[in-house]
């Protein structure tokens, strides 16, 4: 990217939250923490260092079917940045310790999430969502589950997942190809090639979750199967939701909030796995119009099938496209970007492709999407809060047909 002077540089693993048996639930995510608790050649403290002292910035996040290891740094500092990722991933030490440590960090953090509404209702709706599978587990795994892994349970899904074939080497900004692949061969060059073993297909069931607890809000969270990413009815599944609920201008914010005033958050959003994806719904209201709001959400989304307009279909095109390019000016979003296509596709279409996918989306197409959806008969459904009297799951997915 020229003009730049930093850079960003990350180490993509195609294993994640859905490559554990169930056993292992929440060790992908126990495995990206200890990754940071020191190698053969740095201790924990001199992993960050190495980053900080140059003003760099290095982080870690795991999802269902990746773990990303990333840095930040200035230009002369890329092989420095590179050097510390692959030590972290070739050489953890997982000292009994470190481990003990991290335990405890990662039990505060399941307890925090189990504290914050807004953050544990969608663990339930992808249990309900996907029930008994490893795509609906909790990244974090239940406390039973962290509170057993052992040394020998991490480097068993090390040797399993953690593979040069499962691996994308991705950078953006002030780097230099040839150095970087130089440095890979360098880095990397001597993995063996490992198996790798197909996920359990994905099987969306739907159901209900409700949790009546004592709280100022009522949250909702609902959920309806969508196209997987590599299935071209996702740009139309992103479109629809960007026009339902995807910004200030969508039907539920100016439904739900402006014209009502039921809630102060409200989104829908599109999400996509390899052969499967969610269309999320959430809001956050009142014990007493928890009701309402969820009616009205229904209302909307079988309305949207009979009157979704060119304008509104237009408006989520542009907003899509527009969040596209801004994207591409940063190099950390510029290389999360390169490393999904790569794992999507083994390859990265041109923007033009990709904005050609969005423009190709009709009128038609989001209406017949939404009927679809709506005459599928199946949805998720979280709910948490004073959520006694909240209809249920049934009685609205009737409001969807009628």
């Amino acid at each position: 990217m020229p003009g730049l002077k930093s850079a960003s540089i990350g180490i993509w693993i195609m294993a994640g939250g859905r490559d554990e048996r169930a056993e292992e639930n929440g060790i992908a995510h126990f495995l990206e923490h200890m990754a940071f608790k020191g190698t053969d050649k740095r201790s924990t403290l001199q992993i960050a260092e190495a980053i900080e002292d140059v003003g760099g910035y290095i982080n870690a996040y795991t999802g269902r079917e990746m773990t990303a290891y990333y840095a930040r740094v200035l230009e002369a500092d890329v092989p420095l940045a590179l050097d510390v990722l692959a030590d972290i991933l070739l050489n953890p030490l997982f000292d009994p310790a470190e481990i003990e440590v991290e335990r405890g960090v990662i039990l505060q953090e399941i307890g925090q999430v189990l504290d914050t509404p807004d953050d544990v209702i969608f663990d339930w709706l992808q249990e309900v969502a996907y029930p008994g599978q490893a795509i609906g587990r909790t990244l974090l795994g239940p406390a039973e589950r962290v509170q057993g892994f052992t040394r020998e349970d991490l480097f068993s899904f090390i040797g399993r997942h953690y593979t040069p074939e499962r691996m994308i080497l991705s950078a953006a900004g002030a780097v230099d190809h040839d150095e970087i692949v130089r440095l890979a061969e360098g880095l990397f060059g001597h993995l063996a090639p490992g198996t790798q073993a197909a996920h359990e297909p994905a099987r969306f069931t739907g159901g209900e979750r409700r949790e009546v607890k004592k709280l100022e809000q009522a949250h909702l969270a609902l959920a309806f199967e969508c196209p997987g990413y590599r299935d071209p009815a996702i740009y139309t599944a992103q479109i629809f939701s960007t026009a339902l609920g995807g910004g200030m201008s969508s039907r539920l914010f100016q439904e739900l909030r402006e014209k009502r005033g039921l809630c102060y958050t409200v989104f829908a959003q599109a999400g996509a796995y390899a052969d499967t994806g969610l269309i999320t719904l959430y809001a956050g209201t009142s014990a007493a119009q928890i009701g309402e709001l969820a009616e009205l959400t229904m209302a909307e989304i079988a309305r949207s099938a009979q009157d979704m307009t060119p304008a509104e279909v237009a408006r989520a095109r542009a907003q899509m496209k527009a969040g596209l390019l801004m994207g591409l000016e940063s190099p950390s979003n510029r290389t999360e970007r390169l490393a999904r296509l790569v794992s999507i596709w083994d390859r990265v279409p041109g923007i033009e492709e990709t904005i050609a996918h969005i423009d190709a989306v009709t009128t038609g197409d989001v209406r017949d999407f939404a009927a679809q959806m709506a005459g599928a008969g199946r949805a998720a459904l979280a709910l948490y809060g004073p959520v006694a009297k909240a209809p249920a799951l049934d009685a609205l997915q009737g409001r969807l047909a009628a």
